[in-house]
């Protein structure tokens, strides 16, 4: 069966280092703003929030092994995009949030 709708992958919010420092994922973030500032834009998407530590099954489970790199967008109708200026191209495209300013 065709999923319906496309699937967001996204790191969760932070994760500690060995150190203790926190830490997040600069790209994660970028999408995580677009996600809360037009929400009307990220109803069309399913978010599937994805812990720090690999294997990132969700992710493995979608698109592969080789392919945890995130965020990640996998298109309902096949393929994916997770490299970072692909993926926001993508949302624009697909989704009709605005495009990034250079």
């Amino acid at each position: 069966m065709m999923d319906t709708k496309d699937r967001l992958f996204i790191l969760e919010r932070s994760y500690s280092g060995d150190d203790g420092a926190e830490f997040y994922c600069r790209d994660c973030i970028e999408v995580d703003g677009l996600l809360a500032m037009f929400p009307e834009h990220a109803a069309k998407l399913e978010v599937i929030r994805v812990p720090w530590p690999r294997p990132r099954t969700a992710i493995v489970d979608a698109i592969g092994e080789e392919n945890q790199n995130l965020p990640a967008l996998v298109f309902a109708e096949g393929g994916f995009g997770n490299d970072q200026d692909a993926l926001l191209a993508a949302l624009n495209e697909r989704h009709g949030f605005p495009r990034r300013s250079s």
